[in-house]
């Protein structure tokens, strides 16, 4: 028997209502840390586009980046862990505000739309990274999102935050570990502005790279391809998380 509560993927940008509720959150948090959006000019106005985006602790950098999207023009969908929607209170939310569920299923259906869909890549094995790896990606096993590319012969384009890894120190300790192992469950145990669980007033730039084309599809040899594409997009990331610490 289905769930009752389950949801069908909500494909459809943002509504206005929830827009509405969102923004002065939004807002405030912007003003908070100072936001910036660099190369804003270089997200395409239509079309199926990938934007990979480097996964912090905290998460509302996303969301930071989103607002502006809308304010350019391009509402992006999101493709969300599925812990978001074995939470109850999240799922629905997270319908309402342009996330779906993260398979390539749903992820080949937005970019057919010409949606501009984001995806982070390293997940939350990214974000739960101690702070002494901060700026460092953890995109080593993750191709799921060059394979959607490829398959979709649509651009992926990077936006980098690397100071998001700032707004809280994360401690290295193995519950932590063993808890998200075992049960997919983030524990981290972390410290904010002072002793506190308040973000520090970290200034956060995003830097978004050029689009990435695609080459023509090579169903003979896709998995060589996809790891050249990876390759190449792992180094593009990591001079662009170098770059934006620069600015």
């Amino acid at each position: 028997m289905r769930d009752p509560d389950e949801l069908e993927p909500n494909y459809e940008p943002i509504g206005d209502e929830a827009l509405d509720l969102l923004r002065p959150l939004v807002e405030w948090i912007q003003n908070y840390h100072r936001h910036e959006v660099v190369g804003l000019e270089r997200v395409p106005k239509e079309g199926g586009v990938l934007l990979a985006l480097n996964h912090s602790l905290a998460t509302y950098d996303a969301m930071l980046l989103g607002k502006e999207l809308i304010d350019y023009g391009r509402p992006p969908s999101a493709l969300g862990d599925n812990l978001i929607f074995k939470t109850p209170g999240l799922r629905r939310f997270a319908s309402k505000v342009g996330i779906v569920p993260a398979s390539p299923d749903h992820g080949e259906e937005l970019l057919r739309r010409g949606r501009l869909v984001v995806v982070a890549p390293g997940g939350m094995r990214e974000a739960l990274r101690p702070s002494d790896e901060r700026y460092h990606l953890r995109w080593d096993r993750r191709k799921g999102f060059v394979r959607l590319a490829l398959r979709a012969q649509k651009p992926i384009q990077l936006a980098a935050c690397p100071d998001a890894d700032r707004l809280y120190h994360v401690y290295e300790n193995n519950l932590t570990k063993r808890l998200y192992k075992q049960f997919r469950m983030p524990v981290p145990l972390i410290r904010g502005w002072g002793l506190s669980l308040i973000p520090r007033p970290v200034r956060l730039v995003h830097l978004i790279s050029e689009p990435i084309e695609m080459d023509p599809l090579d169903e003979e040899n896709f998995d060589e391809q996809v790891e050249d594409v990876h390759a190449q997009i792992v180094e593009r990331m990591t001079e662009l998380m170098a770059e934006a610490r620069r600015i």
